[in-house]
């Protein structure tokens, strides 16, 4: 089952902290886990898996509060896109999606985990992914796949293109507890990194 989010940070305080008050809390059950690197973010290239925020009906208040609390605006090529890209304070890229989004069940908080999957990987790492969280698609498209843990969960498993070069270690990683599983860091189909915890 999908518990949660592991991510590194060199500065483990400042970066929870950012996170906690950035989703306000809401976080659809999920944790949010930080763990100490040494190793900062590479200054070129995005990370493969990455959060999405609601912005709601304030976006642009809400995205201006987020740059308050220390996040900075990025290109990572979106262009015109009906979302805003912003990092973290340590460079981790994430998006606040606008009212209207497709797929946004909230206003506020976490609403997608996503996770950069090659169109020839997507089939794979839609059954992997299905059977590892325990979650179910509930929308597949040209542009990916979608699961949540229940029609009506606010956060959902979004998969597709395009997918970022793997390069090293994940900064972020998904976190799922399975009894028959040993404790520790695996790969799914993609070669993403993930945590197995009891």
């Amino acid at each position: 089952m999908l518990t949660g989010i592991v991510i590194d940070a060199l500065d483990v305080v400042r970066v929870e902290r950012f996170w906690l008050d950035a989703t306000k809390g809401r976080t659809g059950g999920l944790e949010l886990r930080f763990v100490p690197t040494a190793k900062p973010k590479p200054p070129s290239g995005k990370n493969r898996l990455h959060l999405d925020l609601a912005g709601g009906p304030g976006w642009e208040a809400e995205v201006e509060r987020l740059v308050a609390l220390g996040a900075k605006r990025v290109d990572i090529g979106q262009g015109d896109a009906p979302w805003d890209v912003l990092a973290d304070p340590e460079g981790n890229e994430f998006c606040v999606l606008r009212p209207g989004h497709p797929g946004v069940l909230a206003d506020s908080g976490l609403v997608a985990i996503c996770l950069d999957v090659a169109e020839t990987d997507r089939h794979a790492q839609s059954a992997f992914w299905q059977s590892e969280a325990g979650w179910h698609t509930v929308e597949y498209h040209e542009w990916g796949v979608r699961l949540r843990r229940s029609p009506s969960s606010t956060v959902s498993l979004v998969m597709g293109p395009p997918a970022a070069p793997k390069a090293g270690r994940n900064r972020l990683r998904l976190e799922v507890v399975q009894s028959d599983w040993e404790p520790g860091e695996f790969r799914d189909a993609g070669g993403n990194e993930f945590h197995v915890a009891h």
